[in-house]
């Protein structure tokens, strides 16, 4: 007569705790150690629960659980048994530690453009390790966000969307906080647009990203600010697209350069309010001129505006976005400059052509943004706390420019000359003739300041060297503190 698999069934002790999850835990150790071998029919759950003296929903719980994971499988009209194969033999891989494991040789064809990229990145990425992070480019004051009050936001955006989740949303965006934005832009921007002309992004590398899909082909032209911003160049590089570099003097970007050498170029990246990152502004009459070009030679202009919030001495400047009367403007705003790095959202404000262009594009790149954070953004502008925010970010900034601007001035003024600006999250210094960027960032390096050299923002190699400051994560006792530490490595 034939033996029953399950005729042997080893003894079980259930661990003090949740009788289900006892059971799940016994069971699965007892088939890791062999004691439950593959192949081995289990007890029926009324048969098992009886000889456990627990109740069957327990055995049930515990049961479905392993079948779940893989530990067992149930064969129709017969019964449940342990698997074969369990998944703890998939994922432990015996490998002879003492013998390399042999890759071979691969031919990757990547994106040429990345290629070039990757010994620097890989380089920027050894030295990040190092953490440093004192006057870090591009950081705001993220010592004074909010973080209960946000905390505060996001709950109630969690409880508000239990009807939401899984449900379709429009990939321009949660549409309350569009409406915010609208308004808010509207009235500190003089933008001139609906709400359906706005996308939410996740921040101004993804915007730019998005022109250069929904706008661009390989081997056409796009004119960019020299020195200018590196991802903006290198997303359009990375489309095979050419970027000529237009040099800058005190009313801003030369547009007489773009109309007399440039003439096929299709798209025109500037940031007419604070150019990144010398900080010059755009001068009304080449704002004119550029707006009045793109409209007769059908041109589109990518405008960043991406520090305007950051303006001390005047009031923000007229986006050019507002004095746009053909509509030939795309306009990118961010909010990780005035709450953190890691806030990575922003919004686009599209002419009304581009609505359904930009709307595609959003939806093949990533469907659409994180949504609770979209309707925490929401409250947070609607209820006044994004303005209140802004003003006490704006006093402190101020505050913490002029000290590093008289902590330089003080310690270091045979090394670094400030370049004046009253914006923006960082500072331009211009080093004298003795010293070079690399020189200067290596001693920097020593005592842990993580300030950037100007020609990483330069296609064309410049005569005159530069290193930039970000100031405005630092409390004015921080940057005295670590400007004379630096000012006594150099002066030995």
């Amino acid at each position: 007569m034939a033996t029953s698999s399950s005729a042997y069934f080893p003894h079980l002790i259930l661990p003090k705790g949740q009788i289900k999850d006892g059971l799940y835990c016994v069971l699965r150790d007892a088939i890791l150690e062999g004691r439950l071998s593959g192949g081995t029919k289990l007890p029926s759950s009324r048969a098992l629960a009886e000889m456990m003296s627990i109740s069957r929903n327990s055995v049930l719980a515990a049961l479905d659980r392993l079948l779940d994971e893989g530990y067992l499988l149930t064969k129709p009209s017969s019964g449940t048994y342990v698997a074969a194969v369990i998944p703890d033999q998939l994922i432990h891989i015996q490998q002879d530690l003492n013998q390399p494991a042999y890759i071979p040789t691969q031919t990757l064809n990547i994106n040429p453009h990345i290629a070039s990229l990757l010994p620097h990145w890989q380089k920027s990425s050894l030295s990040s390790s190092q953490e440093r992070k004192i006057f870090h480019v591009g950081v705001g004051c993220v010592d004074l966000f909010p973080h209960q009050l946000w905390g505060k936001l996001l709950s109630r955006a969690w409880r508000q969307s239990y009807y939401q989740l899984g449900q379709f949303h429009d990939p321009r965006g949660y549409l309350p906080l569009r409406q915010a934005i609208c308004k808010y832009v509207r009235s500190t921007r003089g933008l001139n647009f609906t709400e359906d002309q706005i996308l939410i992004v996740n921040g101004t590398q993804q915007a730019i990203h998005l022109a250069a899909y929904a706008l661009l082909q390989p081997q056409e032209q796009v004119c960019l600010d020299e020195p200018g911003y590196d991802s903006a160049l290198n997303i359009f590089r990375s489309f095979g697209i050419h970027v000529h570099a237009i040099n800058s003097d005190d009313e801003g970007m030369k547009i007489s350069e773009i109309i007399e050498n440039y003439p096929e170029s299709k798209l025109i990246y500037t940031a007419p309010s604070h150019q990144f990152p010398l900080g010059g502004t755009l001068s009304l009459a080449r704002r004119l001129a550029l707006l009045e070009w793109a409209a007769q030679q059908q041109k589109w202009i990518f405008e960043d505006d991406y520090n305007s919030e950051f303006r001390y001495g005047t009031h923000p400047i007229q986006a050019l976005q507002g004095l746009d009367q053909q509509q030939r403007v795309i306009y990118s705003g961010t909010f990780s400059k005035m709450m953190f790095p890691e806030f990575r959202l922003g919004f686009m404000v599209v002419p009304e052509a581009l609505i359904d262009v930009f709307s595609l594009a959003k939806y093949h790149t990533d469907v659409r943004s994180s949504y609770l954070e979209q309707v925490a953004l929401a409250l947070f502008i609607q209820e006044g706390h994004y303005a209140r925010h802004v003003r006490k970010v704006r006093k402190a900034c101020y505050e913490r420019q002029l000290v590093l601007i008289e902590a330089i001035a003080q310690h270091l003024p045979d090394v670094l000359t400030v370049q004046p600006t009253d914006s923006g999250i960082h500072v331009v210094c211009w080093l004298n003739d003795s010293w070079t960027e690399q020189n200067f960032i290596a001693q920097c390096a020593k005592v842990d300041l993580a300030v950037q050299p100007l020609s990483r923002y330069c296609q064309i190699k410049s005569q005159k060297t530069a290193v930039l400051f970000g100031y405005a994560a630092h409390t004015p006792d921080e940057i005295r503190t670590n400007i004379a530490k630096l000012a006594w490595l150099i002066k030995g």
